[in-house]
């Protein structure tokens, strides 16, 4: 575990990579429905929190070096209440890393099969095998707490092969997961089963979602909205183009970064972990192995 997370810090943006948060930041999105966000370093991914008077249920938990901080958070947060589920939006340590100290709290963890699948064969990113999602779904599962209904499904072969979103239809929430990283480029992981074309489709379909007045929870970045989600949908989808025509015309993966198609985006969306660099070899191979 103690090397996957020097992996990672080496990785997250410079920014971050200085330290891991030393605080939580929660911020109501809509009635009972929070993000929560690492403050003073790197926390992970944005986190959801559902709180209301008869269950508690969370979107992702961090870090796992981070749970006990996070932890005693939600517990401020939720007036000593634990949190009774908890759903993982992808397999990334990130994002799933508090599973198991969750679990050791009475939380039940719902994720993709293939989360579990995933897991199983390593369950560092979960923090341990205590952290192995014991209740999956392939296509998707709906939540009716509190009031609320709460619609996760599954988009394929997006950000990863595992990937989870959860829709608030009343609250006109929609959590992202990594299918957004807001303002930056996003992290498409091609070996555990991410795809360009798939990441593309999925943005779509969480359009075809929200309208103008929806708050979009991203894997990464500020609250969004559905105009932010589609300018970062323009981005990839422009991105892929300015690459396929240069794919298409025979140069190497090295002539194409050295010609540096997406330097439009790199002062906005460049970034410690996706650089304009990898974005460009991401989407190459991408191309090149579909």
């Amino acid at each position: 575990m103690q090397k996957f997370i020097i992996l990672l810090l080496a990785l997250v943006p410079a920014a971050y990579a200085q330290e891991f948060a030393t605080s939580f930041k929660t911020t109501e999105v809509a009635t009972g429905i929070y993000m929560i966000e690492g403050v003073g370093g790197f926390g992970g991914g944005n986190m959801g929190l559902l709180v209301g008077k008869d269950y508690v249920a969370m979107i992702d938990d961090g870090l796992e070096p981070l749970a006990p901080t996070l932890l005693q958070h939600v517990a401020e947060t939720t007036a000593g209440r634990p949190v009774n589920f908890m759903v993982n939006t992808h397999v990334h340590g990130d994002h799933a890393g508090g599973n198991a100290r969750f679990v050791e709290n009475g939380t039940i963890v719902f994720a993709h099969n293939n989360i579990r699948r995933r897991l199983v064969q390593d369950p560092s990113p979960a923090g341990g095998t205590g952290g192995i999602p014991v209740v999956t779904f392939a296509e998707g599962v709906t939540f009716h707490l509190n009031g609320i209904e709460a619609r996760v499904f599954h988009l394929p072969k997006a950000h990863t092969d595992g990937d989870a979103v959860i829709y608030f239809p009343g609250a006109n929430v929609i959590h992202t997961g990594d299918i957004m990283f807001n303002g930056l480029f996003p992290y498409i992981d091609l070996g555990n089963g991410g795809s360009v074309d798939g990441y593309i489709n999925a943005q779509q379909k969480i359009l075809a979602l929200a309208n103008d007045d929806t708050a979009l929870i991203p894997g990464h970045g500020p609250v969004a909205s559905k105009s932010d989600l589609r300018d970062n949908l323009d981005v990839l989808i422009d991105s892929q183009k300015r690459i396929r025509a240069l794919v298409d015309s025979g140069d190497s993966e090295d002539e194409i970064v050295a010609a540096n198609p997406l330097s439009i985006y790199h002062d906005d969306y460049d970034w410690g972990f996706i650089t304009t660099e990898r974005m460009t070899r991401t989407l190459i191979r991408s191309l090149t192995t579909d």
